[in-house]
């Protein structure tokens, strides 16, 4: 099949894309979402030797995507203690996180800028065996030139929101002929499986199995931090507010307004989604009349404290623990919302605005089951936190919650069957062309 003229459009600036690249990068690294010490990474140049052996890369754009592969991650390395995972993101929060939790085996790299010349001077140095794309960062470039190497590769976890149908379906040719390099597409929901199928990937390649967040490992936390919480809020009542953003952290302040007017001691855990504005979410809440303990700052609980901003990366497992009811945020505003299954899987009931589009089947499952809430206002945000902070409600909305969550351990298992089958008929491909130039 020829290059449709789209896609030939986008590979030809992309080979002479470097300067307008640099700059780019120059300007994100000013802003200070690039890591200065590793810059180099983007534009293709290792950080790292290759290790020898069998290597898989795995792409995930973010925090959300490399989340969702840790239990996949580490299942590999038992399955494959000979080869080595490489895992690229392309943000410095996601490169954080990671670098606590990825086992001996994995390794981390910041993915290439989608140009000719920083994609095969990465893939020139990882020559991986196989390539497994996560989610719906579907770079043309990247794909393409892996391909064009016989590399084979999955996707898996794949979701696609009707906005980005939308766009695609203008470049239906590229979206068809990037979406032909797959061997492997495993889908989250019938709805992504539908835009999937109308842009042209191939059908005996594909199947709707549900989300890898499922089966995902539940979050860590420190029990010496989690003891050390409950000490310091002694019997208080509290709820959570997880992964803020702007605009959502007032209707918030709002509800716990409420709250407070019934329940003097409520203390609300607010956690940022992007923990850098912690001190600016303090500052706006201090300002609303707030009593508030910032925990970057190492602020301490005190009896006075109304709410406490915890600022920290990678502690969500410790604040859903000691949280009985959690509002799961980026749900308020056009953002599509978080996972539910992190709080479902730690005993916390889950509630959540009108926007939960990247998990909208997971959602729908989560009411249908009694598991999940939905408040749009602060007034009905309010009234739900009241409602469930009566242990027995809270603890069976609760466990409805764990017991959707815990169904999905399956589709890690599927995912890990596709790799490894990947894995091996790449290798014994590679076995045959060997023997071959030696004969």
């Amino acid at each position: 099949m020829g290059i449709p003229p789209g896609l030939a459009l986008y590979l030809g600036l992309t080979a002479h894309a470097g300067k307008w690249a640099d700059r780019k990068l120059a300007q994100r690294m000013e802003a200070g979402k690039e890591d200065p010490e590793r810059i180099g990474e983007r534009t293709g140049t290792a950080g790292k030797s290759r290790p020898e052996g069998a290597l898989i890369w795995m792409h995930a754009a973010s925090v959300g995507e490399a989340l969702s592969v840790q239990e996949l991650i580490r299942r590999l390395t038992e399955e494959r203690p000979d080869a080595t995972i490489l895992l690229t993101t392309g943000t410095r929060t996601s490169a954080d996180l990671v670098a606590t939790r990825l086992p001996p085996q994995a390794v981390h790299q910041f993915a290439p800028v989608d140009t000719r010349a920083a994609v095969q001077r990465f893939l020139d140095h990882w020559r991986p065996d196989m390539a497994v794309w996560v989610e719906s960062e579907l770079w043309p470039r990247m794909i393409h030139d892996t391909a064009d190497r016989g590399i084979p590769m999955a996707l898996i976890n794949a979701r696609m929101s009707e906005d980005s149908f939308r766009k695609w379906r203008w470049m239906k040719g590229t979206a068809k002929a990037l979406l032909s390099k797959f061997s492997v597409i495993l889908v989250q929901d019938q709805a992504t499986g539908r835009h999937l199928a109308a842009l042209g990937a191939p059908a005996d390649r594909m199947q709707v199995v549900g989300t890898l967040k499922e089966g995902a490992q539940v979050l860590p936390h420190d029990e010496a931090a989690r003891e050390k919480f409950v000490a310091a809020t002694d019997t208080r009542p509290r709820w959570l507010a997880a992964s803020t953003h702007p605009g959502e952290e007032e209707v918030i302040s709002e509800a716990h307004k409420a709250l407070v007017r019934k329940m003097h001691r409520l203390l609300l855990i607010l956690v940022p989604r992007h923990p850098e504005r912690g001190p600016e979410v303090a500052s706006m809440l201090r300002g609303q009349g707030w009593e508030v303990a910032l925990r970057s700052a190492d602020e301490p609980i005190e009896f006075d404290t109304q709410i406490y901003v915890a600022d920290t990366l990678g502690e969500l497992g410790l604040w859903y623990r000691v949280a009985p009811v959690s509002f799961v945020a980026g749900s308020l505003e056009e953002i599509g919302g978080h996972n539910p299954f992190e709080p479902a899987a730690l005993g916390s009931a889950i509630l959540h605005g009108p926007h939960v589009a990247n998990f909208a089947d997971i959602y729908q499952r989560l009411a249908e089951a009694g598991a999940a809430r939905l408040a749009s206002t602060a007034e009905g945000l309010a009234a739900s936190v009241e409602d469930l902070l009566s242990p027995d409600k809270a603890a069976s909305m609760a466990h409805a919650a764990w017991e959707v969550s815990s169904r999905g351990a399956e589709v890690t298992d599927l995912a890990l069957n596709e790799v490894l089958t990947l894995l091996e008929d790449a290798e014994a491909r590679s076995l045959l062309a060997e023997a071959k130039a030696e004969a």
